[in-house]
């Protein structure tokens, strides 16, 4: 049974983590308090773990990043780099800054010329970051229920990394677009900008994005 270890406890950890249980897989989910997971745990099943961010880097093959994305580079360094040496690293981090929205529109601490995941990907050299499931909300990131399959957009400088991702995101239910290296970050994770400006003025949260091909 495969391993994926999730750095993080919130909504987008635990939708993850559960989309993975479903599709066969030993999960492990981590926190620095064990004590919000606990619920999650009793609930999954036998194939579903808690530990520290470290535990988590240890345990999966495959290592999911899904925290703030303020707490991205902390949350790597306490999980240990040597933890995630060649490893895929699914990054699912925005730089959203905590600041109040504009007309609907995320403010982020990032601009054009700098993606979060270049950062992460200098900063951390020997980790595989892939960039994904960062923009679609936590309801659909799973098998998601819509009249078209959605697309997905990914980018990475490994390739074994990147088809490592294409086959998890193929199995839950993906369209894949792969827009080349981490420099594509600086164009998929604005996507998350755009697709919060129906819910923050409408109270729509039920899209996602398709790439259409002639």
């Amino acid at each position: 049974m495969k391993k994926i270890g999730i750095i993080g406890s919130g909504v987008v950890a635990k939708a993850l983590g559960n989309g993975f249980l479903k599709h066969g897989y030993e999960v492990m989910l981590s926190s620095r308090d064990l004590s919000k997971l606990k619920d999650w745990k009793d609930k999954a099943g036998a194939h579903a773990h808690t530990g520290s961010f470290e535990d988590a880097a240890k345990f999966g093959k495959t290592v999911v990043l899904a925290v703030k994305g303020s707490g991205a580079v902390e949350a790597v360094e306490q999980a240990g780099p040597q933890n995630l040496q060649w490893k895929t690293v699914i990054d699912t981090t925005n730089p959203i800054e905590a600041a109040p929205p504009e007309n609907g529109v995320l403010k982020y601490f990032t601009n054009n010329e700098e993606s979060l995941m270049e950062r992460l990907q200098t900063q951390f050299p020997e980790v595989h970051f892939v960039k994904a499931f960062n923009s679609i909300g936590n309801a659909f990131m799973v098998d998601p229920s819509f009249k078209e399959k959605p697309t997905m957009f990914i980018c990475g400088n490994n390739d074994a990394s990147k088809k490592t991702v294409y086959d998890i995101l193929e199995q839950f239910g993906w369209d894949i677009s792969d827009m080349g290296k981490d420099t594509a970050a600086r164009a998929i994770e604005p996507l998350c900008m755009l697709w919060c400006i129906p819910g923050m003025l409408q109270g729509q949260w039920n899209h996602a994005f398709r790439l259409i091909k002639a």
